[in-house]
């Protein structure tokens, strides 16, 4: 260790990703947060992993940043907005610098960026030697030596620099109208609480990790014919049209939320939940932050997202080209999706959920 945190009271976190991985960054940030000084934490974060910064207890302050080296980058051309970021970055006059990477991204842009507002203290995983840019890094090991899960490697991370915390779970911080938003609209689609009922949340980012339409209807109507289990649809707008589909090709009712709630009320649907089924994407780490069991069809494309600390099953069909790191499948054959059938979906569910279930 090069440098001492102990002193930090005000730090920044950078993790330019979106939901999931800054959720599971939240760990770390209450490690941070727990160790030494007791820091401010603000957190550096793109437009996609913003809204989820809100509910995030870790957090005390926001900055949105659409980095240029990001895949999801949305940013205006030119770099204006970056030396704005730089100059806004070194009026705030942070103490330290934590970087939070996935092994596939390299730390360097942002620790230029953190070294240019001189930022003293930097901290991230990293290949190659850093020289100046970092005062403190861990050699990067993924994925040759070893894969952790993405919450365990933050925290590894921040524990090279003295952070540690006694509670490694996600977290989310509710509003009571959010749960009042939630509770409405689950009387609007009229679910009984007090019967089975689960949200399915079929819709993913990348295509490679999408459950295909037809398996996903005849998964729910298996759950709804066969066992009594209402269902809730969930997803963006863009995922509206997908979720009409699986409803009509499954013979549900229409009790589709896509594109009409907040992350806030999402949160606190999947808390009222007793299950959630859905990809490898980021509702899955929202209901693990409010203790949601979840079934999770997980398309082999990288290891280290599984639900944390939360009852699961972890669904897949294992392939050769298993770990591709592709946001659409190589081979055109999506095998390890495919190859899970609906019937063991409906076991993994039944397995997780009560029978009944008492109205809160």
């Amino acid at each position: 260790m090069a440098g001492d945190w102990s002193e930090a009271a005000e730090v920044l976190a950078v993790r330019l990703d979106t939901l999931g991985d800054v959720l599971m960054t939240g760990p770390a940030l209450r490690a941070l947060h727990d160790s030494g000084a007791g820091p401010r934490i603000t957190l550096l974060t793109s437009g996609a992993g913003a809204e989820v910064s809100e509910l995030m207890p870790e957090v005390d302050e926001l900055l949105v940043y659409e980095a240029p080296w990001m895949k999801r980058h949305a940013g205006e051309s030119g770099a204006a907005p970056d030396r704005a970021m730089v100059d806004a970055l070194r009026r705030r006059r942070f103490d330290a610098a934590a970087i939070f990477t996935v092994y596939s991204q390299s730390p360097l842009p942002a620790a230029l960026m953190c070294h240019l507002a001189e930022v003293p203290l930097r901290l991230a995983h990293c290949r190659e030697n850093p020289y100046r840019l970092l005062t403190d890094h861990v050699p990067e090991s993924e994925p040759h030596d070893h894969v952790r899960h993405e919450v365990r490697r933050q925290l590894e991370l921040v524990a090279a620099v003295g952070a540690t915390t006694d509670d490694d779970r996600l977290a989310v911080e509710l509003s009571d109208a959010a749960r009042v938003q939630a509770g409405a609209l689950l009387f609007e689609l009229g679910i009984d609480e007090r019967r089975p009922w689960a949200v399915v949340h079929p819709g993913a980012s990348a295509p490679s990790r999408r459950y295909p339409a037809e398996s996903w209807a005849e998964a729910c109507r298996q759950l709804a014919l066969n066992h009594d289990v209402q269902i809730v649809m969930s997803g963006d707008a863009r995922e509206a049209s997908l979720v009409d589909r699986i409803q009509r090709a499954a013979g549900l009712p229409d009790r589709s939320l896509a594109g009409r709630i907040d992350l806030g009320t999402l949160a606190a649907l999947l808390e009222a939940a007793p299950l959630l089924l859905a990809g490898n994407t980021g509702p899955v780490h929202l209901a693990a932050a409010v203790h949601t069991p979840v079934v999770d069809l997980y398309a082999l494309t990288n290891p280290q997202h599984t639900p944390w600390r939360v009852p699961s099953r972890v669904l897949s069909q294992d392939v050769p080209c298993r770990w591709c790191q592709k946001s659409v499948c190589p081979e055109g054959h999506h095998r390890c999706l495919r190859g899970v059938a609906p019937a063991s979906v409906v076991e993994a569910a039944l397995s997780l959920m009560p029978r009944t279930v008492s109205a809160v």
